[in-house]
């Protein structure tokens, strides 16, 4: 049986793999493509998650493709829209026949004498095993287990007689009217559920052990609006782009620049939405602002949750489950019929992918990240990682030109291969996110790959450094190897036909 080969295999069909496959199949038309994607669907996060007020925690103005405008009065788009957007774009883009679907990748194997990767998947449906080859390999599988979330063992919970449900695994067709909800958690899930779910249930409890930064903002952009009745729709959308980026970047700014000041005013904002009737210390977070990323609630509806009586904010700690609730460290009693365990996702980079170079096993603990999108010493090979302080797909749209650039570099090169060196030796004892706190990065840090001390080795975490260094800067710079190809390819590959 032969070997299907391409070009560029891209690992996910979410919003990063689509997006950085739209850039390439237009720039580059005669590579052939492969995007293999676990699900049966296309969408990644926005396919997965199912549980009530599911939605982007960032405007679509910023958070959609640069390419492709999201025309909507709508700030924050709901899971099933942003699905419905992505699978709309791979479908202008002729991008549908490309995806591999139900193929859960267990391996990828650089090999230098054919210069090309091997990547190994099991279909998930029969078991079978199947291999692909390519020349180059990116990685947009996102940064968290889609098989499990984060779910610590409480004790007791087998006593509970109520339903335990974790956000990531909802199950379809729940009925929580009319009944007491506990959310345990405090962070962009709980938010999005609460509200959400108090709608028709009884009542909601969001129980926290410390609380988060909650930002009220408009859910429909009325700027945009009255706009639109005076000005071409596009450039409508370009303005909205731009101001939205340069807010989030100057929020963020501002709390790294004057931590003090930013917290005042957060909490004065946090507190006077809850109403005098919500305790401020349940909104009275003991971090600064942007050490987590902030949660937004569109139109308020937390805190208009929090306002009406039909849910509330209990801040504690958990001793045991009992059988009709939640029994907390202060000898409080939580009753619940259902408690939801929003207690943040698993970390796993790369989808699990475990990357070797000539049959030794990649340690990416001991890797530097180079432009935020290679990785020390590995060819023909990039990820996608979006950002922690703005929106994930800003740094898609930026990482799927880079990768557009780096294949013209290639070919005006005659390389066959390429690969980030450090040659002068850096500094590189700091995880890529050490600056970041949330409890899911903290204990995925051992897993994390490093950084260096400054130039392309540092992770910026800045929009504008990185368009300005993965779009204008040049791409040949000393640190990238551009290496000659070894050999022929091995007979066993069977090339796929690019596309007329």
């Amino acid at each position: 049986m032969t070997t299907p080969h391409y070009d560029l295999i891209i690992i996910g069909a979410g919003l990063s793999g689509i997006g950085s496959a739209c850039h390439i199949a237009r720039e580059h038309p005669q590579k052939t493509l492969a995007i293999l994607e676990r699900r049966e669907n296309m969408g990644g996060t926005w396919d997965l998650f199912k549980y009530p007020g599911i939605r982007s925690d960032s405007d679509m103005a910023s958070f959609g493709y640069n390419f492709k405008p999201w025309y909507s009065d709508q700030v924050l788009a709901k899971g099933k829209d942003i699905r419905d957007y992505v699978q709309e774009t791979a479908r202008e883009f002729r991008l549908e026949d490309k995806v591999h679907y139900g193929l859960r990748i267990t391996g990828a194997d650089w090999s230098t004498v054919n210069q090309n990767w091997t990547v190994t998947a099991t279909h998930e449906q029969t078991g079978e095993t199947r291999q692909f080859t390519c020349h180059f390999l990116l990685s947009c599988a996102g940064y968290y287990n889609y098989d499990h979330g984060y779910r610590p063992k409480f004790d007791g919970e087998e006593n509970f007689k109520g339903e335990i449900i974790h956000p990531q695994l909802w199950p379809e067709n729940l009925d929580y009217r009319g009944k007491k909800v506990v959310v345990i958690g405090s962070g962009a899930t709980a938010i999005t559920l609460v509200p959400a779910m108090a709608e028709n249930a009884g009542h909601v409890t969001m129980l926290q052990r410390s609380p988060s930064y909650i930002m009220a903002m408009p859910d429909t952009d009325t700027i945009s609006m009255a706009l639109n009745r005076v000005l071409p729709k596009k450039l409508v959308f370009k303005m909205a782009r731009k101001r939205n980026i340069l807010f989030q970047r100057g929020l963020y700014l501002a709390s790294m620049r004057w931590p003090n000041a930013m917290r005042k005013i957060m909490l004065r904002h946090m507190h006077r939405k809850a109403g005098p009737t919500v305790d401020p210390r349940h909104l009275t977070p003991t971090y600064n602002p942007w050490e987590q990323r902030l949660c937004a609630a569109p139109d308020g509806d937390f805190f208009k949750a929090l306002r009406s009586g039909r849910a509330d904010i209990v801040t504690d700690h958990i001793d045991h489950f009992s059988e009709t609730g939640i029994v907390l460290t202060s000898g409080q009693t939580l009753d619940a019929d259902i408690i939801v365990t929003a207690t943040g996702l698993d970390v796993q980079l790369m989808g699990g992918l475990n990357l070797k170079l000539d049959g030794q096993a990649v340690d990416m603990t001991s890797k530097m990240t180079y432009k935020g999108i290679m990785l020390q010493d590995v060819p023909n090979y990039a990820w996608i990682f979006g950002y922690t302080n703005a929106p994930w797909t800003l740094k898609c749209d930026i990482g799927g030109r880079y990768i557009c650039r780096l294949f013209d570099a290639m070919q005006r090169q005659g390389a066959s291969a390429v690969r980030p060196v450090d040659t002068i030796g850096q500094e590189a004892g700091t995880g890529m996110l050490d600056d970041f706190t949330p409890g899911y990065i903290m204990r995925a840090q051992d897993r994390m790959p490093r950084q260096g001390a400054d130039g392309p080795w540092k992770v910026t975490m800045h929009y504008g450094k990185d368009k300005k260094m993965l779009v204008d800067e040049p791409v040949e710079d000393g640190i990238l190897h551009f290496e000659q190809p070894e050999t022929a390819h091995t007979s066993d590959e069977q090339p796929v036909a690019a596309p007329a």
